[in-house]
């Protein structure tokens, strides 16, 4: 597991779970995270919050679908994020090997989410893995 992309992962999560909250745009949580802390915000993270925000619609479309019987809005915020930025990394990350994508929101899952949770994202996210060929077509 690379270290600095974890992080930036987390840190991405931060973000657009902060945006989500505070009912502002992924952008200005980045922005404001930028200005108003000291932290570093790895070129990444920046990546992540720009690639899920530029295609959540399609993102959330297949989460949807796929999610047999569980809404996004009755998933906990959390893990909505977490398969977020696990889709766009697998869909549409050529750099992130699809494995890769899955074994680190499933890691990210069992730090911040619930007991159950990194089985849902696992198997949420290796159903989108299955038929990503048809998605991407």
């Amino acid at each position: 597991m690379n270290s600095a992309r974890s992080k930036a992962r987390r840190r991405a999560l931060d973000i657009l779970f902060e945006a989500e909250q505070r009912g502002v745009t992924a952008f200005s949580a980045l922005t404001a995270r930028r200005e108003k802390t000291d932290q570093i915000i790895n070129p990444y993270t920046v990546d992540l919050v720009e690639g899920v925000t530029a295609m959540q619609e399609g993102i959330d479309e297949h989460l949807q679908t796929y999610s047999q019987g569980w809404t996004l809005e009755r998933m906990p915020a959390v893990d909505r994020i977490i398969l977020r930025v696990g889709a766009w990394e697998l869909l549409y990350n050529d750099d992130v090997p699809d494995a890769v994508a899955v074994s680190e929101a499933v890691e990210l899952a069992k730090v911040l989410s619930t007991d159950e949770s990194p089985q849902f994202i696992n198997g949420l996210l290796g159903r989108l893995q299955q038929v990503k060929p048809t998605l991407l077509a």
